[in-house]
């Protein structure tokens, strides 16, 4: 009777377990680390696609690169073995147009971004993405702005003559920073704190979540807000597996995806404004920059950099 009893158990629990099921269950990988503002948007947008569902649809959030780098899970979706992913200008290696998601003085503000994303010129980018990857853009979000830190104040691009300054191994980058008078040298991010600490390098541009998570407050002074680069990166799911899904089930996911975008915009808000206060308390001073005489610079330098689309797209960008 006993050994009765506990199949009985096992047979109800397999059931409850059958029933309990979601009817569809996409995987979406990540690079970000469990404790970033964008996992804690993921989570919250698979709460909220669990409840109107009523469980029928279930997202599985892998972040910290665990089904590998941004390029190895957007190849795994076109593959079919993935569903679910966040890019930014990684795409450009597929869709050109996606170079405009991360250039030098393309965004001015949050304003600007927001009216260039939910604008013709995004639709424009989201169209190209979907028809050369299979992927559909279904949210955004916007990066921190990319700041320079230095061991002088920088007001001005004179202020920057003679300064040796660590940027990624991007042309663009390089032409930009060359032209607001600094001596841009390409280095791997890994290397930078110990260029910093030795003098190898004078400064280092990056967003203030990098800033903090790499200690470089313990070497640099100053952050001086260039906000040279405002970005903003895709939420993004395959034409092929939004397809699949019923009709409801599709609503429900673009509905719920436009929930997360306000949800993340709500947390990275409020962990920039954390983070300025974290990076005084550690003894940097935030200095405020000429941004229209970095901007008058910039531009021409940008320009040269960019072709055909990409290039016709930013000077549509400047106009809004």
């Amino acid at each position: 009777m006993k050994r009765l009893t506990q199949a009985s158990l096992l047979a109800l629990s397999i059931l409850s377990t059958t029933v309990m099921a979601a009817d569809y269950t996409l995987k979406l990988g990540h690079v970000a680390n469990e404790a970033h503002v964008w996992n804690k948007a993921f989570i919250h947008f698979a709460e909220v696609v669990d409840q109107k569902s009523n469980g029928r649809l279930n997202i599985d959030i892998y972040p910290n690169s665990q089904l590998g780098s941004e390029r190895d899970v957007i190849s795994g979706i076109q593959l079919g073995i993935v569903d679910m992913t966040m890019s930014g200008e990684t795409l450009q290696n597929w869709a050109p147009k996606a170079a405009l998601l991360a250039v030098p003085y393309a965004i001015r503000n949050s304003e600007h971004m927001a009216k260039v994303a939910n604008g013709k010129i995004g639709k424009e980018i989201e169209q190209q993405i979907t028809e050369r990857t299979g992927l559909v853009p279904i949210a955004w979000f916007e990066r921190g702005a990319r700041n320079l830190t230095s061991n002088q104040p920088v007001k001005e691009p004179a202020d920057l003559k003679g300064l040796t300054i660590r940027v990624p191994n991007v042309p663009i980058f390089v032409s930009t920073w060359s032209a607001l008078g600094a001596k841009p040298t390409p280095m791997a991010f890994s290397e930078v704190f110990t260029a910093l600490q030795q003098g190898t390098v004078d400064g280092q541009e990056n967003p203030l979540s990098l800033i903090k998570s790499a200690s470089f407050f313990e070497v640099q002074k100053y952050v001086n807000k260039t906000e040279h680069v405002r970005s903003w990166i895709y939420v993004l799911i395959g034409k092929r597996q939004l397809e699949k899904l019923p009709a409801d089930l599709q609503k429900i996911l673009l509905e719920s995806a436009v929930e997360m975008q306000a949800y993340e915009h709500q947390l990275a808000t409020e962990a920039e404004t954390k983070l300025v206060d974290e990076l005084k308390a550690k003894g940097m001073k935030f200095i405020e920059v000429d941004q229209d005489k970095f901007r008058a610079i910039a531009i021409p330098a940008v320009k040269k950099n960019l072709k055909g689309d990409a290039l016709d797209l930013f000077e549509q960008i400047q106009q809004l």
